[in-house]
């Protein structure tokens, strides 16, 4: 019998990958089940049963059951239907994105896509060659000019930046074409003064509201979670090791009164600021809620996605980023879950096994 290596490796390559994914999100989601125990003390072990239960018997292997344990400890309670972030990743996407998914990534495309003034992008550079918001190659010694023409601070983000990696800050003084070739490929957009109440809570990052949609099997398009991420005073923008998290409730645009660190830990007012939570609303959410359901219906194949908006200082809405990828859900589902129960997502299983 003949042995097609290629296959063989490139079977042996995506399990390695899997195993690599399934125990970066057990040790993730350990480390917040241990903080959140030591916290709140232990968890009913009737509740993390189910929890285990679940993830084998319904969802189809055990190693779904991390995610499930934290979700429990966090609400004190079990509940079905939740969504795992590895279950999310490895069975969820694949079946309900697709390649459509990895377009997110190319920062170039969202003009094209979605022809939408809401997003802040002045330029391109892809493939070695610069290009205007519309697509219009530039020589390199008009750059600087077009880029710096209305705004005096600008932000470059390199394709696949997600998570507030590959982002960098220029003005004219910092910025250089050669810098900017040499990172790769990316989007140019400029920097967004935000709105006075985000302005408050840290007056450097731009906080984002992270607003998840989904396209259901009659291709409706609705709303599922939603949460303000906000910086800590020192940083420039977003950092996920050490953002704050809150819930918004999204028939209201009203924050919860507590909002969260990345280790999970509550808290119910900004650590810097000290602005409390609980009262306050987003500014222009209705908007915000319009505009995801909107660009949302121009590229409905990929069936979840997470879109990071900003309201800047004249209300208007500001998509910062849209990611159809593995975008995060495991938030969402602890503090506003389960979020996608009527989708039967836990009945879905992987495309091929390895």
């Amino acid at each position: 019998m003949r042995v097609d290596v290629e296959t063989l490796v490139r079977k042996s390559i995506k399990k390695a990958a899997r195993y690599k994914f399934d125990k970066h999100h057990e040790s993730q989601a350990r480390t917040i089940f241990k903080a959140l125990e030591k916290k709140h003390g232990k968890t009913d072990p009737v509740n993390l049963r189910l929890a285990d239960t679940y993830a084998q018997e319904v969802l189809g292997d055990a190693r779904y059951a991390p995610w499930l344990r934290v979700y429990t400890a966090f609400t004190g309670t079990f509940k079905e239907g939740w969504i795992p972030d590895n279950y999310y990743g490895t069975v969820v996407v694949p079946r309900m994105k697709g390649l459509y998914g990895d377009i997110s990534g190319l920062k170039s495309l969202s003009n094209i896509i979605f022809s939408s003034d809401t997003f802040p992008d002045i330029a391109y550079f892809v493939n070695g060659l610069f290009f205007t918001a519309n697509h219009i190659a530039v020589p390199e010694s008009e750059v600087e000019d077009l880029v710096f023409a209305n705004s005096e601070k600008i932000v470059f983000k390199l394709d696949s930046s997600f998570q507030g990696k590959g982002i960098l800050f220029f003005n004219r003084q910092t910025f250089n074409v050669d810098t900017i070739k040499s990172l790769g490929n990316g989007v140019i957009q400029r920097f967004i003064v935000q709105h006075p109440l985000f302005n408050d809570f840290a007056s450097n990052a731009v906080a984002t509201l992270r607003v998840t949609s989904v396209v259901d099997d009659a291709g409706l398009i609705s709303i599922r979670a939603c949460f303000l991420r906000l910086g800590r005073v020192a940083d420039t923008h977003i950092q996920p090791d050490r953002e704050i998290c809150v819930p918004v409730d999204i028939s209201s645009g009203k924050l919860y009164a507590q909002g969260y660190l990345p280790d999970w830990m509550a808290l119910d007012e900004h650590p810097d600021s000290k602005i409390k939570f609980d009262g306050i609303s987003v500014p222009a959410f209705p908007e915000c809620v319009g505009v995801v359901l909107e660009l949302h219906k121009k590229i409905p194949f990929a069936r979840c996605v997470g879109w990071d908006l900003t309201v800047d200082k004249n209300g208007s809405v500001q998509v910062l980023e849209w990611n159809a990828e593995h975008n995060d859900v495991k938030f969402g589902e602890a503090t506003q879950g389960p979020c996608f129960t009527d989708l039967k997502w836990e009945r879905l299983r992987p495309l091929s096994k390895t």
